[in-house]
């Protein structure tokens, strides 16, 4: 019976698939258009009134101020923002705000240049020849009979790709001069999408080493040394070593050694602290908004002072008398096992954890910590650190291993004293994790899979089924809505789950942290919701195949049509997610909608001054959660750029990359702070994951063209395909390094007066002279480890603004505002 279902629904699915995928897309693009345009009206609206959020970098980051300051009024902030310069934009935001948008503007060049000829070449060509107009149709493989794989598996699966079946006949075959078209338009494409590799990397590359060159920070004189031995492990002895090598003098050397200790009781100390804050704040019962002030208070005094132990006490009262409330008290355990408690007074409680505390960091500041394999080392020049960075320093292998240091605000300390088998270890164990991962992934996304397909449905749940093909708004909402919106919070969710492995590897900055999550995220995003969903849903539409023909599976002609006809399978699924991406998802990012949700939230559980004052910082932007996804949409245009109907595809991808690079733009100039200085270091991943996409986009069409009984087309591509491969390894030998290091000749860029290298435009040189948002953000920085000279904070305490005061002060000493 239930094969009868099947094959009946089958022969009325394949009558009304087309109507039904357009009535899709048209549902998916009016939810999407109508989620976006709420979103982009209430930002619109908001915007003038929450600065706080949406201008938060602007007001609070020095290097912002170049940029002109937006209207107020409700659209008229768009032309404004449209106009901002790229000089402006790599000044003001750094060379990884410059490269992320310099991809969008790539993505976008590419899908414009091959929607043109989708649109105005290919799909004349195949109307003609067809009379089939491309648009998306699921299709559904449903007949069980061997007869039915027969007749699917010899006609073109790539003519007949998004609908009937092409030509004249029921099976006839696709006309040569479309299988030559498709030939030659996949030779253009890759080379298309290769050429505008080349060329931003080389402009990108150009402008970097201008953008470096013209610098002299802290960070680009500074090479991160490891590997170093025993007998070398003393800041004298690296001196003495380096400056033997003869490539500069060494201005300061940073031996990295075990603060384990000192960094875990700073680390107590906050906590501390920011208990003691909160006693003070319910015992002071000040409110905190606008109208108060903060005062960082001494509560710390020492016995030998005028005023005695508890002097900072005292004058807590006496600032906030008015109003207190009763003093908190807080419970201890001690005895036994700790099986007795005590109540005593909260505030004489921390603050005498917090006095022994402070005695304790000022006694472990003076001891003699056991050194480790790894330094920072200052060199005089930037010239003397690409030497060192670029050159073998000792002829035993992993000895002296020299590698650009990242900046002094980047590193994370606590990393710098770990082992390296500690740090192999932690490596392979979240490599392993990863893998378990994705097996995770892998299984969770079959049912989503299934959804795609009405007999898949009818398999598990066959009432539901039969109610969806009756009710078409509702199937269009299960059917095709619901996965692309799971799978889109998919994509939300898990980098922060990745975001926390890759801080357990032990990195020694945040900047590789970040160039890790970028590939963990892309694994995830390219594997799980491209590949191995792909075959799942490829393999949820075959399963009347597998269960009727048996031995027939050995026939590989058989199964290579069936994963080449996947991507008929899915292209209304990834034409959605597109759409709900790009029209309906990126307007709230620009709304911040996570951080408008949850500020609330953040805002109830605010208690002390601290508290807010952490509210109203910017918040992060980091490009390992939003690159990964744009790669692969840019991936999935590339992959459809050559199938009937792939102006479709192209249509809404344009429309995501135009859309995305707006919005990031705003984002990484006025809403979001970026405090990392991976000086452009991602763009190498990208173009290696983009050149993974056209070389899959390259398979799938020669084996595409190899069923279509074409084979000696399809071997024509082959080559392409070794070629691109090349073209990786090309790329990583003379292109990358240029991306991690500086070119030697490069710092030499000052021209004489009035006059310009040849080959530079005056745009190439004011980018070059003027200081940077680098080189801004490190003024006064060094290498070494804050535990050991940071100032011990005070308190925070509440204070009432006097009448006429400013709403912004500041001031400095105890009881300094902030």
């Amino acid at each position: 019976m239930d094969q009868v279902w099947i094959r009946n629904a089958g022969d009325a699915y394949k009558d009304q698939s087309q109507s039904h995928n357009q009535r899709d897309i048209i549902t998916q693009s009016v939810i999407s258009i109508a989620l976006g345009l709420v979103a982009f009206l209430a930002f619109c609206t908001l915007r003038p009134r929450w600065t706080t959020l949406y201008a938060a970098r602007k007001r609070q980051k020095d290097a912002a101020e170049i940029l002109p300051n937006l209207p107020d009024t409700f659209f008229g902030w768009i032309p404004v923002l449209y106009r901002i310069s790229d000089d402006k934009v790599l000044k003001s935001a750094g060379l990884d705000a410059y490269v992320f948008l310099s991809f969008f503007k790539m993505a976008t060049k590419y899908i414009a240049i091959t929607f043109f000829f989708s649109l105005v070449v290919m799909l004349p060509i195949h109307v003609h020849d067809t009379g089939d107009y491309g648009l998306p149709n699921s299709g559904n493989l449903t007949s069980n009979s061997t007869e039915s794989l027969q007749a699917y598996a010899r006609p073109s699966p790539l003519l007949g790709i998004y609908g009937k079946k092409v030509g004249k006949g029921e099976d006839s075959a696709p006309t040569d001069l479309m299988i030559w078209m498709y030939v030659f338009f996949v030779y253009f494409f890759s080379g298309l999408g290769l050429y505008l590799i080349v060329t931003e990397t080389r402009r990108i590359i150009r402008i970097r080493q201008e953008y470096l060159g013209s610098q002299s920070t802290v960070t680009d004189r500074t090479i991160r040394l490891s590997g170093i031995p025993e007998e070398l492990r003393s800041e004298e002895m690296i001196k003495e070593t380096i400056e033997n090598l003869q490539i500069g003098n060494v201005e300061s050397v940073l031996l990295c050694k075990d603060w384990r200790e000192l960094d875990d009781l700073v680390a107590k100390r906050m906590s501390v602290l920011r208990k003691l804050e909160e006693a003070w704040t319910v015992h002071l019962g000040q409110p905190m908004h606008g109208s108060n002030r903060v005062v960082r208070q001494s509560s710390r005094a020492g016995p030998t002072e005028d005023n005695g132990e508890n002097s900072g006490l005292l004058e807590g009262e006496t600032e906030g008398s008015s109003g207190m409330a009763e003093r908190l008290k807080t419970r201890i355990w001690y005895g036994f096992l700790n099986l007795q408690s005590l109540k005593i007074d909260a505030i004489d409680y921390y603050e005498e954890k917090l006095r022994k505390l402070d005695m304790q960091i000022e006694s472990s500041r003076k001891k003699v910590f056991k050194p480790t394999p790894l330094a920072f080392v200052t060199l005089d020049s930037t010239a003397a650190a690409q030497m060192a960075v670029q050159a073998t320093m000792d002829p035993e292998p992993m000895t002296l291993l020299a590698k650009p240091a990242p900046a002094p605000a980047d590193v994370v300390w606590q990393n710098t004293y770990l082992p390296r088998s500690s740090r192999m270890l932690r490596a392979w164990s979240i490599t392993l994790v990863i893998a378990i991962l994705t097996v995770f992934w892998s299984l969770l996304l079959v049912p989503l899979a299934g959804l795609l397909s009405l007999e898949n449905i009818h398999t598990v749940w066959p009432q539901l089924a039969e109610a969806l093909e009756s009710h078409e708004l509702s199937r269009s909402l299960i059917q095709q809505g619901l996965p692309t919106l799971l799978i889109s919070l998919l994509g939300v969710l898990v980098p922060y789950l990745y975001y926390w492995l890759s801080t357990l590897q032990g990195m020694i900055s945040q900047g590789e942290v970040e160039m890790s999550l970028i590939s963990k995220n892309f694994f995830f995003t390219f594997f799980n919701l491209f590949v191995v969903f792909t075959v799942f849903g490829t393999a949820s539409n075959a399963t009347g195949y597998f269960n009727q023909i048996g031995d027939a599976l050995k026939d590989t002609t058989s199964i290579a049509y069936i994963l080449a006809s996947s991507l008929k399978n899915l292209v209304l699924f990834y034409i959605n997610l597109i759409i709900l991406q790009g029209l309906g998802l990126f307007p709230f990012r620009l709304l911040e909608f996570g951080s408008v949700t949850l500020y609330p939230i953040y805002r109830m559980g605010a208690k002390t001054p601290r508290d807010y004052a952490e509210l109203v910082q910017p918040p992060v932007f980091s490009y390992g959660f939003y690159l990964p996804q744009t790669i692969l949409i840019f991936i999935i245009c590339i992959v459809y750029s050559v199938l009937p109907g792939s102006w479709f595809v192209l249509f809404f991808g344009l429309l995501y990359f135009i859309i995305g690079g707006f919005i990031y733009k705003y984002q990484l100039l006025y809403a979001m702070d970026h405090r990392r200085h991976s000086t452009g270091q991602a763009w190498p991943i990208i173009c290696n994951r983009v050149v993974i996409g056209i070389i899959v986009f390259q398979i799938a069409m020669a084996g595409i063209v190899g069923l279509s009984l074409a084979i000696y087309r399809a071997v024509l591509i082959v080559p392409l395909i070794f070629f691109s491969i090349w073209f990786i390894v090309f790329y990583q030998r003379t292109y990358a390094p240029l991306m991690k290091f500086i070119a030697i000749r490069s710092l030499n860029h000052d021209p004489p007066f009035g006059a310009l290298p040849e080959g530079e435009s005056r745009y190439d040189s004011e980018t070059s002279h003027g200081r940077d948002v680098d080189e801004d953000s490190e003024t006064g920085l060094r290498y070494i480890n804050p535990s050991l000279v940071m100032p011990l904070e005070d308190v925070w305490l509440a204070k009432d603004r006097p009448n006429g005061a400013q709403q912004n002060g500041t001031q400095g000493g105890d009881g300094e505002e902030v």
